[in-house]
């Protein structure tokens, strides 16, 4: 499997269930830490003449292009043997991947001109949960399609 696709589906996977655990945080937790939901605000505060639909769609669009983004960096330290593929290694991926999109998301609010109201602190601090599932479901997914691959090129032998 070429590694375009080895990033494609490590990084549907680790945004989708990121994604997943945003709203039930959300849900649970009564406060807004859908990533797309709000990316659609940015996106439409900095330009209103968009429809909702196009504002949600450039939401979404960003999130996963975030998403493979990481999954790019990962894929990159795994098959360059930096980094062992295992779940534990995935874990420590998505402590530190939580830390940096922390960042990046403080970077967007204190940049933006009309950024979404939102509980800061709490959006913060969730930030880290939710890229360790992105980066544990994205290391399950990548271990998955090369686990097959290498068994399925030991049965022809």
């Amino acid at each position: 499997m070429e590694k375009v696709s080895k990033i494609a589906i490590t990084g549907v996977a680790g945004t989708t269930f990121m994604t997943a655990a945003s709203e039930l945080m959300s849900l649970l937790g009564k406060e807004e830490f859908r990533e797309p939901r709000l990316l659609r605000k940015i996106t439409g505060r900095l330009a209103p003449f968009l429809s909702k639909n196009w504002q949600l769609l450039m939401g979404w669009g960003a999130h996963y292009c975030m998403g493979f983004i990481f999954a790019a960096t990962y894929v990159q330290l795994w098959e360059s043997g930096k980094v062992k593929h295992s779940l534990k290694n995935g874990f420590i991926l998505g402590i530190a991947s939580g830390i940096l999109g922390l960042l990046i998301w403080r970077a967007t609010f204190r940049w933006h001109p009309l950024p979404p109201s939102v509980n800061r602190m709490n959006f913060y601090l969730q930030r880290i949960p939710a890229h360790v599932v992105f980066a544990v479901f994205g290391t399950a997914a990548y271990q998955l399609i090369t686990t097959d691959r290498r068994d399925a090129r030991h049965h022809e032998k």
